[in-house]
């Protein structure tokens, strides 16, 4: 789509970015200093919190950046329950005994000092998809009350073959937020459930067990509304496990996976009962979103937003080396220094009409719970909004042909993505794992839910066309990193080559020089499950 920008301003403004191209080596020191050891990891709520945070406004206060909060504060308060799940705990499901981190891997975000269910009928739902515009319905009015909701991860169509009434209604491979983990917990919890389980499947899931698994039993969430309640339990149970609880209750799993995918699919009592006895330990915590902004000269309450988060895992069970510090160097301190070497790059132009936002966010790693805290507390109106452009995961194996788009299709920021990577001589390659859900999995999905058209870049979206070796080195990067992911090798090195971070960290400025112009508006698809959202403020941006 073409925007109503006068030619030669913009082509002022173009040449003044191409001047302040991000610098690699600039990149490399930010990853090196926020994932090394006095910084902890990067926890919420622990000393790598404080020295984070610490680090980011003191570097934004340099560039001259001013405080993004509100009332001319640096931070904004995130109050978050952190849990963990206690030694001792004891689970069943029927005479089966569950071990935590084996069988299952569960966590909580109750303020409550104990998990106790005793009993607790379990019913197979499908997908627990409640969709009435794809005129789907797993429940079928079931009551969940008080019983434990099994769930199969992703979409119905995800392995729907023709024939199957799913097949191509929630975008075929493409996963939509009704097959994310946080949607079934989510619709649990508004129908009274006691635990939600998911049955883990790496392809559906898009990572493995391990991953499940690396949370350790510990949990965050955001202090929520009495009105806004979580299940006392939730979590994933083991591919295989699940297949024998099923046979053992005499049900088909494979079978009932093919059920899931009719539109008259009906909720199937398993038979068997579940019972859970966790000590749990609570803390209330408060933790920080960090905003810093340019003002705008002549639409200041409208704004663009750069983000990426703060945050990562901090310290876990050691390694086989011992090493217990999970530095999250590329997830997402890498992102993290993109977003300041934006910041950088646009204090050094001409200011611009809207106002430019640079949010690091606290407990991605957790649930996306910075960005839904500031999404549900904003402080510029998410209606004047233009768009939000998130750093998450960058590829660190040098120059490459294309860029991955994540979430294709979804809005007119496509077509401005696609512009900026033509000026470098790089091509779209649309995600290659779109079954995945990267495009509900990072911080920019926080206002993406409140209309706020968005793009991601993301590296994990598929192999990048590198310079260098092409799609097939581009895959031996992806495998590599993918080994590493949340784990306590994702950490700088100084073999990396960041040539093709800093190019697409460069898209991002690219893009931004043109939205941070007023009348600028992107917008959602036709086809996009957020048009109707975005369509309810359109008077505001008149």
């Amino acid at each position: 789509m073409r925007y109503p920008l006068l030619a030669g301003v913009v082509a002022a403004l173009l040449s003044t970015a191409a001047a302040a191209q991000t610098d690699p080596a600039r990149l490399s020191d930010t990853v090196k200093t926020l994932a090394s050891a006095p910084f902890g990891g990067r926890a919420p709520g622990t000393a790598g919190e404080k020295a984070t945070v610490d680090w980011l406004v003191t570097t934004f206060k340099a560039m001259g950046l001013e405080p993004g909060g509100a009332n001319g504060a640096w931070t904004q308060t995130v109050p978050m329950i952190h849990t963990r799940i206690g030694t001792g705990a004891t689970m069943r499901a029927g005479t089966t005994t569950l071990t935590q981190g084996r069988e299952i891997a569960v966590t909580t975000v109750r303020d409550a000092p104990m998990v106790a269910i005793a009993d607790a009928p379990m019913v197979f739902v499908g997908y627990g998809v409640s969709a009435p515009e794809a005129k789907w319905d797993d429940f079928k009015g079931q009551d969940l009350k008080g019983k434990v909701a099994v769930f199969l991860v992703n979409d119905p169509d995800f392995e729907a073959q023709a024939g199957d009434d799913a097949k191509g209604r929630f975008g075929d491979r493409r996963m939509t937020y009704y097959g994310r983990w946080t949607y079934k917990f989510e619709e649990a919890a508004r129908r009274g459930a006691a635990a939600a389980l998911i049955v883990h499947d790496t392809g559906g899931a898009g990572y493995p067990w391990s991953t499940v698994n690396a949370s350790n039993g510990e949990n965050y969430d955001i202090v929520r509304a009495a009105n806004d309640p979580r299940v006392p339990l939730q979590g994933w149970i083991d591919h295989d496990t699940a297949d024998r609880l099923f046979k053992g209750a005499g049900l088909d799993l494979p079978r009932l996976r093919i059920a899931a995918r009719q539109a008259s699919f009906r909720p199937v009592d398993m038979k068997i009962a579940f019972s859970a006895s966790a000590p749990v330990s609570v803390e209330r915590i408060e933790s920080a979103n960090v905003l810093a902004k340019i003002p705008g000269k002549t639409r200041p309450r409208e704004s663009v937003m750069f983000g990426a988060h703060w945050d990562a895992y901090g310290e876990g069970p050691a390694d086989a080396s011992g090493a217990t510090l999970r530095p999250g160097a590329n997830d997402d301190a890498l992102g993290v220094a993109g977003i300041v070497e934006l910041a950088r790059q646009f204090k050094a132009m001409p200011a611009p009409d809207r106002s430019l936002v640079f949010a690091a966010w606290t407990g991605e790693e957790r649930g996306l719970l910075g960005s839904e805290y500031y999404a549900t507390h904003p402080v510029y109106p998410l209606a004047l909004t233009a768009a939000n452009l998130t750093l998450d995961i960058l590829q660190t194996a040098g120059p490459a042909r294309d860029v991955i788009l994540v979430g294709k299709g979804q809005s007119s920021l496509d077509d401005l993505l696609a512009r900026a990577a033509a000026t470098q001589g790089r091509t779209i390659t649309p995600e290659t794992f779109s079954e995945r859900g990267l495009f509900y999995r990072a911080d920019h999905f926080s206002v993406v839910r409140r209309g706020v058209p968005s793009l991601l870049l993301m590296a994990l979206g598929g192999a990048p066309d590198l310079r260098a070796g092409g799609t097939a080195a581009g895959q031996r990067w992806l495998d590599g990193y993918m080994a590493c992911y949340h784990k306590t090798c994702d950490r700088w090195s100084a073999d990396w080559n960041l040539v093709g971070a800093a190019q697409d960290v460069d898209l991002f400025h690219d893009m931004g020089v043109q939205l941070s112009h007023a009348g600028v508006w992107p917008t959602w698809s036709a086809t996009s499950e957020f048009t109707a959202t975005r369509a309810a403020t359109a008077a505001a941006r008149r």
